[in-house]
């Protein structure tokens, strides 16, 4: 029997790798062989000659020298440098909300002399509101609402009018705004300590839910400076009618009353009430009829079924910030009239 052999030539012998029956009928010897000569021809050209062989060396030691395989933001940035280089340098993005007014006007009065405090001081000033050709404070806020909040305040209406009709809905607004009338009236007769006034006007529910929702508010303020007054801004243009001027908790601030069947358990959920209250601020600040500034605001809101009232607390740095986005809106109204 003859077997089919395969050799391999190494240098000066040759050597069997296998070999296989071939056939059982006699044949003559037969041996194949092949070779070639590795070394009479020129290396061909390898891709992997032309990476950088010191910063791929760099890249697998940073990778395989960490002992656990996770990985750190400040790992990352070196990989992602050792492949890509450094990042490319970019301006950030300019913060949204940084603009500011053209006409820019300081919250607090500079030249304003604060006269000595008199002895009639204890009553609360009422300075009625002239009727002008100023726009008030809150037109300026209503004609200037952003498309967001006008799509809001729009579809909540309509979902209103679809649950009462349109006179329903007609008649629950007028309820509001007459709740809110009787509210504040019979804040202001507490504050001037009408009692039999106060106690006829809480005998009605609705006023007595509002009334006791703010009771535990009612005992930080003090010191009534202004109850209902009109305030005007002639340098700026505008007028407005603030619902108190007190201290609370120490601090001297005009103080906004605001009833609400929602819960606003933050100042956000206020949404334009800070922009009023720093309008009326810088108002009175530059109203001669006022011998003091303020510095603060309060926003309290009060509800219909007696649950405790949400106090919203400005201070001036807070009040500062509403003060110029209060200008920003004013400009916005005066470019659109």
């Amino acid at each position: 029997m003859q077997f089919l052999q395969i050799l391999s030539r190494k240098p000066g012998s040759l050597e069997v790798l296998f070999q296989i029956p071939f056939c059982q009928k006699q044949f003559p010897y037969t041996c194949l062989s092949t070779s070639a000569c590795v070394y009479s021809k020129k290396k061909k050209g390898n891709s992997y000659e032309q990476v950088d062989q010191e910063k791929y060396k760099n890249l697998i030691h940073s990778v395989t020298s960490y002992k656990t395989s996770a990985q750190t933001p400040e790992t990352i940035l070196e990989e992602d440098s050792l492949l890509y280089g450094p990042p490319a340098k970019h301006r950030p993005p300019v913060k949204a909300g940084t603009k500011t007014p053209k006409n820019w006007v300081p919250l607090i009065n500079p030249s304003k002399r604060i006269l000595p405090v008199s002895s009639d001081s204890n009553v609360p000033m009422k300075i009625g509101l002239q009727r002008t050709k100023m726009p008030s404070v809150t037109r300026i806020l209503q004609q200037t609402l952003s498309p967001q909040q006008v799509f809001y305040l729009e579809r909540w209406k309509q979902k209103m009018i679809e649950e009462l009709g349109k006179e329903g809905f007609e008649e629950y607004t007028k309820n509001l705004f007459l709740q809110g009338e009787l509210f504040h009236s019979a804040l202001e007769s507490l504050f001037l300590s009408e009692e039999a006034s106060a106690r006829d006007q809480g005998e009605d529910d609705t006023v007595a839910g509002y009334l006791s929702s703010v009771e535990h508010v009612l005992k930080d303020i003090s010191d009534v400076k202004a109850l209902e007054s009109g305030v005007h801004h002639k340098t700026l243009q505008y007028l407005g009618l603030v619902d108190c001027v007190a201290k609370y908790r120490g601090r001297l601030c005009v103080i906004d009353w605001k009833t609400s069947e929602k819960p606003k358990p933050f100042l956000e959920n206020t949404y334009d009430n800070p922009l009023q209250v720093a309008a009326y601020i810088g108002a009175i600040n530059h109203d001669a009829n006022y011998d003091f500034q303020v510095r603060c605001g309060l926003i309290v809101v009060a509800y219909k079924n007696g649950s405790p009232a949400h106090p919203h607390f400005m201070d001036p740095d807070l009040c500062s910030q509403y003060w110029n986005k209060w200008l920003l809106r004013l400009e916005k109204y005066m470019d659109k009239n």
